[in-house]
């Protein structure tokens, strides 16, 4: 499954406009987490817990996203945004939207 944030792709052209497909993902901080967050926060430098799970949730959204698009018949996402939110102050949430289409290689 391609995935792309662009709205064309070099070298295809796109037969099928499926439908906009999304992934989720809500994610839980923990104490020992933050504690650790905040210690950096301090003494400056960057926050190693906070970045592995906004890795680990954009992970799970675009796997989410492919996968729904797949189920729709697309092998490509075209126009892929990803939007992080803070829920209350424990709570991350990412959202991945794209356009599942249906590509082919362009010969001409």
């Amino acid at each position: 499954m391609l995935l792309a944030t662009s709205r064309r792709l070099d070298g295809y052209k796109i037969t099928k406009y499926l439908d906009i497909v999304t992934g989720e993902a809500i994610m839980g901080t923990n104490i020992v987490r933050d504690f650790l967050a905040s210690i950096s926060d301090i003494v400056g430098g960057r926050s190693g817990a906070y970045e592995q799970q906004l890795e680990e949730a954009r992970q799970i959204v675009l796997s989410e996203m492919a996968e729904r698009a797949k189920r729709l018949g697309a092998n490509a996402v075209i126009g892929v945004n990803l939007d992080y939110e803070s829920v209350g102050q424990t709570m991350l949430m990412v959202v991945a939207t794209g356009t599942a289409v249906y590509i082919e290689p362009d010969i001409n």
